[in-house]
């Protein structure tokens, strides 16, 4: 059994009453005084002496005997060095935290209570965490404050369970993040913390806590402050050990950074990123020299293609530049389609695949391989290439991760390449004239009626005016409620926390350093956390974030190079800055996630229901993504080319924005509880029952309503969904209910019958509401229905 007491003249006395442990210049915020003591352990081992278990029994008196005659295990040990001295007592006394059996696989060690000296671990504890002075590191993830934070709370939870025998949820699982020396990676542990063995000593009385109280506590956990006030450490002393458990969490944990990474967007657009995802599938394999390469397929080009602005991130498809049919590469891809698993290449040069590929890739320094195709759906949308410069160091037994992975890949490839085409489309805008395909065929008409005037000799012949007449409007929007609120107080926050960032850190420098400028900078962040916590002004974000970089940030590096004790707090500080930004960056990321959640999902369920609508009668649609989707349709006999229009396709049409607005109200609620931020929506149709005129803006590029009548109609289109119910002021539009906007009573008993029949289907909440809506801006008069739909 490998295991060992701390060595003596490494082991520095217990002090009894601040943190025992904490290392760096002032003050610890661990209130309680401490001692290392073994008394937890002789109990348990006495309350054995009499144990059915005739084995067990008897090992407890002999531990007891010899306890006897080593005094100096009792009670308080000062110096943890006496522990030397009786090695072979305290080895057997700790069969009953560490198994004999398990000591060469577990990561286990007992420590001063919640201290960082540890006076007997397993070897692999050793390793993984503890330096040679036997102190536990410091992770990587978290700095000295945070994790005397973290012990301190649960102390006062353990003073709250053990004296007033109220039992509170366990303390979230705390992560460390520690080099591994040996592959020069980092790994992740889960660690749990054993207090069996710890005895919460009352010093003089107890202070008396009421219910309310210990309610006020549960609801407090985090508030050190609260918990201090009521449960003064003064008054209570722990006395014993804890036995640290460490699991290796690093695949979970390295998975979860993968997710979140490439559910970013942009994230291919940039080599930097890849680096820092290529670094994570590093600790995921253990493997510091492993590569990490993407290739993005277009199906309609059946080739691979750059991810945009030249950039490709292939190491392998960079070599093979002329893919012909009979290359070996594309040999390889074939296989790859047909058999739809990975390809493994143990080792390279004893592979079976063609001589100009293994060339290739031995060309590049990789021995190594495994190849995956990026499924999406049907669709292959890459292909993800991983390699080693070690033969052996890749094989079938990394399939397993490599399947973890994939489909987050493919996620982030095939989001890359509808990025891409939206960002080609918007070109496509402003370069051209977007003309939709049911009104082609005019547009069409009219170029060559043009160019026959300008073959005739006719000067300065000009495009003629482009209008179709009596088409019949439909305008649906689906709003995301608040958004604009959320958006600020996201804002508001990440910048409240990114100056109480900066703030830890000047606050730390001005225990080293005494410069006038900390002094003045402290009041600058002081002063503007105040007048954010009062609400948002415009123009404070820049000018704030311009300060912080200019004037605050730059100190911060100078102070890093200069003042070694202030790194652990600067690199805290960076840690939390998205290094593509520079500022502070989590709130406002959970908010666009969200609504780029919730826009894809209504875009794309409109896009798909709308190619079926024009399957029905050929159509004008127009769909707009702000904070929300909004649409327009136009339909008519004007807009397309010989094909009778007839109104049961405009009745049919109505018909089905209602039960496509219905379903949307149903899948954005589905959708609320999936977002990192719980955005709700509301929904709104505006019925307009005469037929108008539509005219194509040539300085514009795009289509308007025609008409000084007909201009009303866009006027109310762009105020109703700010309208509020008369007499109430409440908003008309709500989440969970379609509200119908009208002008005349008539154009709503068309949507009353189709409001029963959802009834009647189950799609639709009993009951209608009627509404008079208060005076727009210039508009007044205005109705509305509003139903509940059922969720």
């Amino acid at each position: 059994m490998s295991v060992s007491a701390v060595d003596a003249a490494a082991a520095a006395p217990v002090v009894t009453g601040a943190a025992p442990e904490s290392s760096g210049p002032g003050p610890s915020v661990f209130p309680f005084a401490t001692a290392l003591s073994l008394e937890p352990l002789l109990d348990y081992w006495r309350a054995r002496e009499n144990d059915a278990n005739p084995g067990l029994a008897l090992l407890a008196r002999a531990i007891a005997r010899q306890a006897a005659r080593t005094p100096a295990l009792r009670g308080p040990l000062p110096n943890p060095a006496v522990l030397d001295d009786a090695r072979d007592l305290l080895e057997t006394m700790m069969l009953a935290v560490f198994p004999t059996a398990a000591t060469g696989t577990t990561m286990s060690g007992a420590i001063s209570p919640l201290g960082r000296t540890s006076f007997y671990y397993t070897p692999r504890f050793a390793e993984v965490l503890l330096n040679k002075e036997r102190v536990i590191k410091q992770p990587l993830n978290l700095n000295l404050a945070e994790t005397e934070v973290y012990m301190a709370r649960m102390a006062y939870q353990l003073v709250l369970h053990r004296v007033y025998g109220v039992e509170l949820p366990a303390a979230g699982a705390i992560i460390f993040t520690v080099p591994d020396y040996k592959i020069g990676l980092y790994r992740h542990y889960g660690v749990s913390i054993d207090s069996s063995f710890i005895q919460v000593r009352v010093v003089g009385e107890a202070p008396v806590l009421t219910p309310a109280q210990c309610e006020q506590l549960g609801h407090q956990r985090h508030n050190l402050a609260v918990w201090r006030e009521l449960l003064p450490p003064e008054h209570f002393a722990l006395e014993g050990f804890n036995v640290l458990q460490l699991v290796d969490v690093t695949d979970q944990e390295v998975l979860s950074e993968l997710k979140y990474d490439l559910l970013e967007r942009d994230v291919l657009q940039a080599s930097d990123r890849l680096e820092q995802i290529q670094e994570k599938l590093r600790v995921l394999f253990a493997r510091p020299a492993l590569q990490l390469g993407i290739a993005a397929y277009d199906e309609k080009k059946k080739d691979f293609v750059d991810f945009g602005r030249k950039i490709n991130h292939s190491f392998l498809t960079k070599q093979v530049q002329h893919n012909r049919a009979d290359s070996g590469f594309r040999q390889i891809y074939e296989r790859l389609l047909r058999e739809r698993r990975p390809l493994v290449l143990s080792d390279v040069a004893q592979a079976d695949i063609p001589d100009d590929l293994r060339a290739q890739i031995l060309e590049l320094g990789i021995h190594s391989a495994i190849l995956a195709l990026l499924p999406y759906g049907g669709d292959t949308v890459g292909l993800l290439e991983i390699g080693s410069p070690t033969a052996g160091d890749l094989d079938d037994f990394d399939l397993e991760k490599v399947a973890q992975f994939v489909p987050l890949f493919a996620v982030a490839v095939k989001r890359n390449a509808e990025d891409l085409q939206t960002r080609i489309q918007a070109v496509m805008q402003e370069r051209f004239t977007p003309i939709h395909p049911t009104m082609e065929w005019r547009f069409t008409d009219a170029a060559r009626r043009l160019l026959a005037r300008q073959d005739e000799g006719e000067r300065g012949a000009e495009m003629e005016p482009i209008v179709f007449a009596d088409v019949y409007p439909l305008h649906g929007s689906c709003d995301i409620r608040g958004s604009s609120t959320a958006r600020n107080e996201a804002i508001e926050a990440d910048l409240i926390e990114h100056l109480t960032l900066a703030n830890r850190v000047l606050k730390k420098a001005s225990d080293y350093r005494q410069l006038p400028i900390l002094d003045e900078l402290k009041f600058y962040v002081n002063k503007n956390l105040r007048r954010l916590r009062q609400g948002i002004i415009s123009g404070d974000e820049l000018s704030i974030y311009e300060s912080l970089r200019q004037e605050i940030e730059p100190l911060f590096e100078y102070l890093a190079q200069h003042t070694p004790e202030l790194r652990p707090v600067i690199t805290a500080y960076w840690a939390n800055i998205d290094p593509r930004l520079g500022i502070l960056y989590k709130r406002r990321q959970a908010f666009e996630q969200s609504v780029t959640a919730i826009n894809d999902a209504v875009s794309n369920y409109l896009d798909d229901e709308e190619a079926k609508a024009q399957a029905m009668f050929p159509h004008y649609f127009q769909r707009f993504r702000t904070d929300g989707v909004e649409y327009n349709i136009y339909v008519g006999e004007a807009l397309v080319q010989d094909k009778p229009f007839d109104l049961v396709f405009l009745k049919n049409l109505r018909l089905w924005q209602l039960l496509t607005m219905v379903e949307i109200t149903r899948l954005t609620h589905a959708l609320v509880a999936t977002l990192p931020v719980p955005l709700e929506t509301t929904q709104l149709i505006y019925i307009h029952g005469q037929p108008l005129s539509i005219r194509f803006r040539q300085d514009e590029r795009q289509f308007d309503v025609d008409g000084a009548y007909n201009i009303r109609y866009e006027i109310i289109k762009k105020r109703i969904d700010k309208a509020t119910v008369l007499g109430t002021g409440e908003r008309l539009t709500q989440p969970g209910r379609l509200a119908l906007v009208y002008a005349q009573t008539r154009e709503a008993t068309e949507y009353r019958e189709y409001i029963d029949y959802l009834q009647d289907r189950g799609l639709l909440e009993p009951g209608v509401e009627e509404l008079e809506l208060e005076e727009l801006q210039g508009v007044k008069g205005l109705l509305a229905l509003r139903v509940a739909v059922k969720l």
